[in-house]
């Protein structure tokens, strides 16, 4: 039985933001490490995080400098930031109120635990010594909501139109920390292939819990080059472009064969993934890393749009 397009949109919403509140820690935790290495006086790796989240039009509006602790404020704790980690939380538990029904037990006890921690903590501004434990505390509750959801839920259409939401959620994230690393915030030649680079490189795999596997499918060799072609063609890495494409296509398949039909999305998502496993890092690179990543971010933006089209969503939350 085919699901309503409300909770079919409740779904795809409630991960998205999950993901979403996720990736915004793990956002500022990169620009905490990398505004270690920093030897001027401009913040430039705070400003990156926003442009990454895609709020930085939002900050600029309430904000005029992007000091550490209004930027941490604004992306941790800030209502105004529909993308803050606390706004993030509180939509994807709305949406969860919304589809209980549809979720298990164990699924729905876990979102809103994670709530209710995660607003208690952020009920008040952290500092920055506190910053790296208030990161782990989010990436801990988002693995609990995860492990709820691979272990007890059903694999049906249910399944699938949350698998959605979280992968076409990362796919945004990922291409969005690349764009803005290799093209935005690109640093001097003179610091290409540097110490500073390298641990900035580092950094970015750390962002997307990628260091420790990068070493074991690189040998630990660190190079601009390996990083690129592991966050986006290795379809091993679980938040690379090309393993979210993989989740993303799959999970449309079965919803063909589910409601009979093969919509349009299925054919974008098909074409996307094909222009993934049809490069290879050096064409893309070649071709301008920073022209591949727009088109991608813009077509995956328009995929969402289509997934909601396709399957009468209400507009997203």
């Amino acid at each position: 039985m085919a699901l309503l397009g409300r909770t079919a949109n409740g779904l795809f919403w409630m991960f998205r933001y999950i993901e979403r509140a996720e990736n915004t820690a793990r956002l500022l935790d990169a620009g905490q490490r990398i505004s270690l290495t920093n030897l001027s006086s401009e913040p430039d790796e705070w400003q990156s995080v926003l442009v990454s989240a895609g709020v930085e039009a939002a900050y600029n509006a309430k904000y005029d400098t992007h000091d550490p602790e209004t930027v941490v404020d604004f992306m941790l704790r800030d209502r105004d930031n529909p993308s803050s980690v606390r706004a993030s939380l509180e939509t994807a538990r709305t949406n969860g109120r919304m589809v209980r029904t549809a979720l298990t037990r164990e699924v729905w006890e876990a979102l809103n635990e994670s709530w209710l921690v995660v607003q208690r903590r952020l009920s008040s501004p952290v500092t920055a010594r506190e910053l790296p434990a208030v990161i782990d505390l989010v990436k801990r509750q988002g693995a609990l909501i995860r492990g709820a959801f691979q272990t007890t839920m059903l694999r049906n259409e249910i399944f699938d139109f949350c698998n959605l939401g979280a992968f076409i959620e990362r796919a945004d994230n990922t291409a969005r920390i690349l764009d803005v690393k290799y093209w935005l915030l690109l640093p001097e030649h003179s610091q290409v292939g540097s110490a500073l680079d390298d641990f900035q490189w580092r950094s970015i795999l750390r962002s997307v819990s990628a260091h420790r596997s990068y070493a074991w499918e690189y040998d630990g060799q660190y190079s601009a080059v390996n990083i690129i072609d592991f966050l986006m063609l290795n379809r091993r890495m679980p938040r690379s472009l090309g393993y979210c494409y993989t989740v993303i296509e799959e999970s449309l398949k079965y919803l063909g064969r589910n409601y009979e039909i093969r919509h349009t999305c299925f054919e974008t998502a098909t074409a996307l993934n094909e222009r993934l496993s049809g490069s290879s890092v050096r064409q893309i690179i070649d071709g301008g890393l920073h022209e591949f990543l727009e088109v991608f971010i813009r077509d995956n933006n328009r995929l969402a749009q289509e997934i909601g089209q396709n399957y009468r969503f209400y507009p997203g939350a």
